[in-house]
């Protein structure tokens, strides 16, 4: 390993539309790491956009190099697993891009031989950073909406023709829901903590579909109820979030634009970068209506948060392989959920749960009682 002042070598895995698009723009903005190697059996497609970088043509010979400290996997989904495995047990550091993995007990099998090997592992969850989210959780976190009872967060897209590809292929790990649900899961167990249940619908909606291109999942926790959901045939006119409290309501109606900033080439250094004109809105239920202005979104946190868990600095913004693992019982739980038609508890133990410590814990009926009481 490098001195600890010396730029940490970072190996991506994977140079398809994640790899390109949002982890090497985002690694290039974080101080620290050095984006050295990527593994690609395209070594001139690589070379035209990092003329500076080793292109390696597998994982295999990656791992043999002794030049590389952590690796990045943003490889399709059902290989998550076998490389982070392998990487770990070469002794290096490593990120996996979501979902985790294809099952819970994988999530558990790497997250202990992360203990095992003492290497950091961590799960890319990006989504952590965006403008909508930071401003909706900073809302919940103040008190301002009241005891939150009803939360509606949604990631859509409008893409009615079904595309040759492995996200939407019936393949391990295909499938919008593993796509888009585990950011859906991860913002709302940051905010909430892990759900009682999970009661979820998965279906193919497009013409000609092979996988689930349409999810609707319900977190139910006591006194609140928290509707996640994610489309491929969504042209618009659908809030991002809609939140509904004792004291209020919260509507977010655009997304965050640092996707569509990254698309088009913009750099995390750049003027105007994860700036977002759509401000929240907050009802006070009497007819005002309060225009909250949207934080910058900060997708490079992402990054710093892997850096400073491989020096050992105290830093919780990027996803542990605890919360990692209550993600993937979630999404697991959904899956269930929709093949068996009822309500399923996610299999957590209690300290597995407290990977996200609820941070706006939904009122006991007492309380409510009590609030009530006090209010009139």
């Amino acid at each position: 390993m490098p001195p600890i002042d010396a730029p940490i070598r970072t190996a991506l895995i994977g140079y398809g539309f994640a790899g390109k698009t949002f982890h090497v723009p985002l690694l290039h903005a974080t101080e620290g790491l050095a984006l050295t190697h990527v593994v690609s059996s395209r070594p001139d497609a690589v070379h035209a956009d990092l003329p500076d970088v080793v292109v390696v043509p597998d994982v295999d010979a990656l791992l043999a190099r002794h030049d590389v400290d952590v690796v990045v996997i943003a490889a399709p989904n059902d290989q998550h697993t076998p490389v982070a495995r392998a990487a770990l047990r070469a002794g290096r550091h490593v990120v996996v891009d979501k979902p985790f993995t294809l099952s819970l007990a994988e999530a558990r099998e790497l997250r202990g031989l992360a203990a095992e090997t003492g290497r950091v592992l961590r799960v890319f969850q990006n989504r952590r950073f965006d403008s909508d989210f930071l401003g909706i959780a900073e809302l919940v976190r103040s008190g301002r909406l009241g005891d939150v009872v009803h939360l509606e967060s949604r990631i859509d897209r409008f893409r009615p023709t079904v595309r040759d590809r492995w996200r939407e292929a019936a393949v391990p790990g295909g499938g919008i829901w593993f796509d888009l649900g585990p950011h859906l899961v991860d913002q709302a167990l940051l905010l909430f903590g892990v759900p009682e249940r999970v009661d979820a619908d998965l279906a193919a909606l497009r013409p000609g579909a092979p996988v689930e291109d349409w999810a609707h999942c319900v977190l139910q926790y006591p006194g609140r109820r928290v509707v996640l959901q994610a489309s491929m045939l969504v042209a618009g006119g659908s809030p991002r979030f809609a939140v509904h409290g004792t004291r209020g309501t919260a509507v977010k109606e655009l997304p965050d634009q640092q996707e569509a900033q990254l698309r088009a080439g913009l750099l995390p250094d750049a003027e105007g970068w994860g700036a977002d004109p759509d401000p929240i809105l907050l009802h006070d239920g009497e007819g005002n209506t309060e225009r909250v202005p949207a934080p910058t979104g900060a997708q490079q946190r992402s990054y710093a948060g892997v850096r400073d868990a491989i020096l050992g600095r105290p830093n919780g913004d990027a996803a542990t392989p605890d919360q990692a693992v209550a993600v993937m019982a979630v999404l697991e739980a959904a899956v269930a959920s929709a093949r068996e038609g009822r309500a399923v508890e996610p299999a957590l133990t209690s300290v597995e749960r407290a990977a996200y410590p609820s941070v706006s814990p939904a009122p006991t009926a007492a309380e409510r009682h009590h609030r009530s009481a006090a209010a009139r």
